[in-house]
């Protein structure tokens, strides 16, 4: 069972989208395990983003996820992490697919409402760096046998 960190960032917590991001993710069949509605500090954005650093773009993106709330979240399931990102959508919101988050309701990469892991190996590491074990929930849906084969 892979997991996935997905952030619903300022713009899209701003915008009232978190409801719509957990709808999506839901109804694709992933389960939430975490969720915290927080204020990123300075230096978990920075941990975060460290693979950034020394890009021209690194101060504005920590400026902007230290800006507003995010709702951070923990989602697993079978694949999650390519379910997840293909319901997000492109990082570049005009090249994502119709039906996408992204496409849908963002114009700009900047302002592209949510992150979600790259990889597997990225989920765990994210998924550990923004939740203590003890925010985790391990839990089973009634209807997981109809949604995971195994």
């Amino acid at each position: 069972m892979e997991r996935s960190l997905v952030l619903v960032k300022p713009d899209g917590v701003q915008r009232g989208l978190v409801g719509e991001v957990i709808n999506r993710l839901e109804r694709r069949g992933l389960r939430l395990v975490g969720a915290k509605f927080m204020q990123v500090s300075r230096r978990l954005a920075e941990t975060h983003y460290a693979i950034h650093k020394g890009k021209p773009f690194y101060d504005g993106l920590i400026e902007y996820i230290t800006s507003a709330p995010v709702m951070a979240m923990a989602w697993e399931g079978p694949q999650a992490v390519d379910a997840i990102r293909q319901t997000m959508g492109s990082t570049r919101p005009t090249e994502a697919a119709p039906g996408s988050i992204r496409h849908d309701f963002a114009l700009e990469i900047g302002r592209n409402l949510t992150h979600a892991s790259d990889t597997v190996e990225n989920g765990v590491k994210e998924v550990a760096l923004w939740f203590t074990l003890g925010e985790l929930i391990e839990w089973r849906r009634a209807v997981d046998c109809w949604v995971f084969e195994k």
